[in-house]
C-alpha cells in the first residue's frame, strides 16, 4: 500500500487511549489528557479520515465523521479556516504554520510521515532503499514533543504491523521485533492493512488481517500507547473489488474488539479511475458508514469504560472460526461485542457471570431480542458477522 500512500503525503492518526476505570461519568481517567488534544468527555470517540480537501468536511461530519487526519501539503491558513468554519478538528504535521497556531483548536494533534517502516523511494526510477530507522522516528518525536508538548503526536505504520511477509519492507521484510522501537516515537500508534482489496493471496479476503495487527500493537506496546488503525472503504487500487458495507462493519468491530481506540476510514481510490474523495461518490457505502459511525458515537461511553475480561466468555461451534468477545459494564446495562473471525458460519454459546437469573439480550440495530438464562445463550454468526447485545434484567 505504501507505492500508493506515498503518492499523496506523510503522515497518519490520532489520539485516546487505552482502558481503565472511569473516575465520573463525564470524563474517563484513562484518556491521557492533553491540553490542546482530543476531547476527554465520555461521549467522543475518534472517527477520522484519511487526507482529505476540507471542502469536504461537512459533508463528512454528516457521515459520523469527527476529525481529518493529514492535510494536504498543509496546514494552510485557508485549509484550517475551512476545517474550523465546519467544526472539523485536525491532527496535521507541525510546519511553521502549524506551530504559529499552537493557540487553535482546531489542531489537536501533530504527525510524522506516513509508514516509515516501509522501503522508502530513492526518487522516480531509482528504486526504494531501507526504512527509516526507529530511532530516527524516536528522535523526530522528541523534537515535535519539545514544539509543542500540549497536543499528542501520531505515527501510523504500514502493513508490517499485521503481516510480517509485507514485501514493502525491503530489507526489514519479517523484522517484526521493529514494531515496538517505533512505537516508543508516538503517543497514538496506527497501522494500515486492507484485505478485502488486497492482491496477495496470503492476505486477500481475510479480514482478520485487520485486527491480527491492532492485537500486535496493543501486546507491543503494553498498553503504554493509544492504538488507532486504518479501514478500507474503496477500490483503493484494486479496480476489480471493493469491500463491501458487512466487510467493513466486520473490520470496524474487529478493530474496537480487540482494542483500538480511534478509527481512520482511507477513502481515496487510485484505480479504474483517481477520487480523492471516493466514498463521497458512492452512496450505498456512504449510508452503511454513517450507520456505522451513529452506532459508534452511540455505544461511546460503552466504549470508553472499563473492559471486564472476565465477566463472559464465548465458545465457537466451529473452533476454525473463532468468535472474538469484548464486555463491557455502563449505567446497569452489561454489553457484549462479539464477531466472528472468519469466512464461514458458525454459533456462539455465551456465559456471562453477574447478571440475573432471567436477562433480556437486546441484539443492538437488528430489531430483535434473545433471552439469557442463568447468563446462558446462543446466537447464529454468518461469515465476518458482528453482533453486539445489551443485558438488562428481565422486567
Amino acid at each position: 500500500m505504501k507505492s500508493l500512500v506515498s503518492l499523496l503525503i506523510a503522515g497518519i492518526l490520532c489520539a485516546i487511549c487505552r482502558e481503565s476505570l472511569a473516575q465520573s461519568p463525564q470524563v474517563i481517567s484513562s484518556i491521557p489528557h492533553w491540553k490542546n488534544g482530543p476531547a476527554t468527555n465520555e461521549n467522543y470517540f475518534p472517527i477520522a479520515v484519511w487526507l482529505q480537501d476540507p471542502k469536504n468536511a461537512s459533508r463528512y461530519k454528516a457521515a459520523g465523521i469527527n476529525l481529518y487526519v493529514g492535510l494536504w501539503r498543509g496546514p494552510t491558513t485557508n485549509q484550517l479556516a475551512q476545517l474550523r468554519q465546519s467544526g472539523m478538528q485536525v491532527i496535521c504535521a507541525q510546519n511553521r504554520l502549524g506551530l504559529e497556531q499552537t493557540n487553535n483548536p482546531t489542531i489537536i494533534g501533530w504527525m510524522h510521515g506516513d509508514e516509515p517502516d516501509n522501503a522508502q523511494s530513492l526518487a522516480q526510477g531509482k528504486g526504494y532503499g531501507p526504512p527509516i530507522l526507529p530511532e530516527k522516528i524516536v528522535h523526530d518525536y522528541e523534537v515535535l514533543r519539545v514544539n509543542d508538548s500540549t497536543r499528542p503526536i501520531l505515527l501510523n505504520l504500514g502493513q508490517g504491523v499485521a503481516w510480517d511477509n509485507y514485501i514493502g519492507r525491503g530489507v526489514r521484510r519479517r523484522h517484526p521485533e521493529d514494531y515496538p522501537q517505533y512505537a516508543k516515537g508516538s503517543d497514538i500508534v496506527s497501522f494500515d492493512i486492507y484485505p478485502a482489496v488486497h492482491d496477495n493471496a496470503e492476505v486477500s479476503g481475510k479480514l482478520e488481517f485487520v485486527p491480527q495487527g491492532v492485537e500486535r500493537l496493543v501486546q507491543w506496546t503494553h498498553g503504554d500507547k493509544t492504538i488507532w488503525n486504518c479501514i478500507e472503504c474503496t477500490h483503493i487500487g484494486n479496480p476489480n473489488l471493493k469491500a463491501t458495507p458487512h466487510q467493513v462493519r466486520a473490520e470496524v468491530w474487529m478493530s474496537l474488539i480487540h482494542g483500538s481506540r480511534g478509527l481512520i476510514y482511507f477513502v481515496h481510490q487510485f484505480k479504474p479511475t483517481f477520487k480523492e474523495a471516493a466514498l463521497l461518490d458512492d452512496p450505498e457505502m456512504l449510508a452503511a458508514i454513517t450507520k456505522i459511525n451513529r452506532q459508534i458515537a452511540d455505544l461511546a461511553p460503552v466504549l470508553n469504560s472499563l473492559t471486564l475480561a472476565d465477566m463472559a466468555s464465548v465458545k465457537s461451534s466451529v473452533p476454525e472460526a473463532p468468535i472474538a468477545l469484548l464486555v463491557k459494564r455502563h449505567a446497569n446495562a452489561t454489553y457484549l461485542f462479539a464477531v466472528n473471525m472468519r469466512g464461514q458460519l458458525t454459533s456462539g454459546s455465551f456465559s456471562v457471570r453477574n447478571v440475573a437469573e432471567v436477562a433480556e439480550v437486546l441484539a443492538l440495530g437488528e430489531s430483535r431480542t434473545l433471552t439469557a438464562k442463568n447468563g446462558q445463550f446462543s446466537d447464529a454468526f454468518t461469515a465476518y458477522e458482528v453482533h453486539l447485545y445489551e443485558l438488562r434484567a428481565h422486567p
